[in-house]
């Protein structure tokens, strides 16, 4: 018999997953559950179905999921839907079999409808068309809120959602194809610092604007609803719209969030939006007023957290992400914990 409660934490190596487990551990009030994709393949039934049996779970966090950018989303949209609907749907099915009272389901803002008024409420949902590039994979997330939903209707269950705004930190995706803004412009204003390239173009007039939210504010947050008595979340939401928004309820346009990238990364070159290319949605900004009033708000100014996620970047590249870098590890002088990372390149010979 185990005095803590076993926590579950699906997708424990992507970004929201492992800053969730950074967040329990820090708390040490849970026995945590892993398993890697090689242990449990979370599409499998039968497997799912065994692990629940077997580990006697007694509360999980679903943040497992395949993700990607538009690239990805546009070249794989039948595994974006097929592999989401598959977890989402064996996770919370064999959960509620094994007797798993309280789940947390991690969704996407990209839920919304694609001109919705702004900011975002959650009662926007499914009422609109969503952005045709990601729909799939939204779709998936929608079916996700709605069987948590479903399941809490019929069975009685505590199955919560949160929608998180745009997302980062460490444990990003910094692939030159498939990540998203905030990792694809640490990189590319890292590489253009390390070359000495006069100059870093960014796509469209920079005039868009963006939400962004720290990975370990989000973590925090996840947790605090899970904590959530039951009346409170309740209260909070709708039975047929209980997801919560989260986010920090500030935006900023994509030519201010390249200056901060800049300035973090210490480029010194010009930076130059092309205007040809395609700007997206003007604007997307979530309404985080439900859990502000639930007793949560983010805590990581956007440059604080900039400063956190390119000093992850630099201990990504120094692990292997980069075979070509030099790396020297020196004690910090600003009173951030870990190490400091000064990285080199080594000169290309032809």
């Amino acid at each position: 018999m185990h005095n803590k409660p076993r926590i579950y934490v699906a997708g424990h190596r992507g970004l929201v997953g492992s800053a969730i487990v950074r967040a329990l551990g820090a708390a040490d009030k849970a026995e945590i559950v892993t398993r890697s994709h090689d242990e449990l393949e979370l599409t499998d039934q039968a497997q799912v179905r065994e692990f629940f049996r077997s580990e006697g779970i007694d509360q999980v966090y679903l943040a497992a999921a395949r993700v990607g950018g538009i690239h990805a989303n546009l070249t794989y949209p039948a595994e974006f839907i097929y592999d989401n609907l598959m977890v989402q749907a064996n996770v919370v099915h064999e959960a509620w079999r094994a007797g798993v009272r309280k789940l947390l389901f991690l969704g996407s803002s990209c839920i919304y409808p694609r001109l919705a008024a702004q900011p975002i409420r959650e009662e926007y949902l499914m009422n609109g068309m969503l952005e045709p590039t990601n729909e799939p994979y939204a779709m998936a997330k929608i079916a996700g809120i709605k069987l948590c939903e479903s399941y809490n209707r019929q069975y009685g269950t505590d199955y919560r959602s949160v929608m998180p705004t745009n997302l980062y930190g460490p444990g990003d995706n910094y692939h030159p194809e498939n990540s998203h803004v905030i990792p694809a412009l640490l990189r590319r204003f890292h590489e253009a610092k390390a070359s000495a390239a006069p100059e870093v173009v960014i796509w469209g007039s920079g005039k868009p604007m963006r939400e962004f939210l720290y990975v370990d504010d989000m973590a925090a947050a996840s947790v605090h609803v899970m904590a959530l008595a039951p009346e409170a979340y309740a209260a909070a939401t709708d039975p047929m719209h209980s997801h919560i928004n989260v986010g920090t309820g500030q935006d900023v346009t994509i030519a201010e969030l390249a200056r901060l990238v800049g300035e973090t990364v210490g480029y010194r070159g010009e930076i130059v939006f092309d205007a040809s290319k395609p700007d997206g949605t003007p604007r997307k900004l979530l309404d985080v007023s439900k859990l502000a009033a639930l007793g949560w708000r983010a805590s990581t100014p956007l440059a604080e957290g900039l400063g956190r996620a390119y000093r992850a970047y630099l201990a990504h590249l120094c692990a292997g992400g980069d075979p070509d870098a030099r790396c020297e590890m020196h004690n910090r002088t600003d009173g951030a914990s870990g190490p400091e990372w000064r990285i080199s390149h080594r000169t290309a010979h032809a």
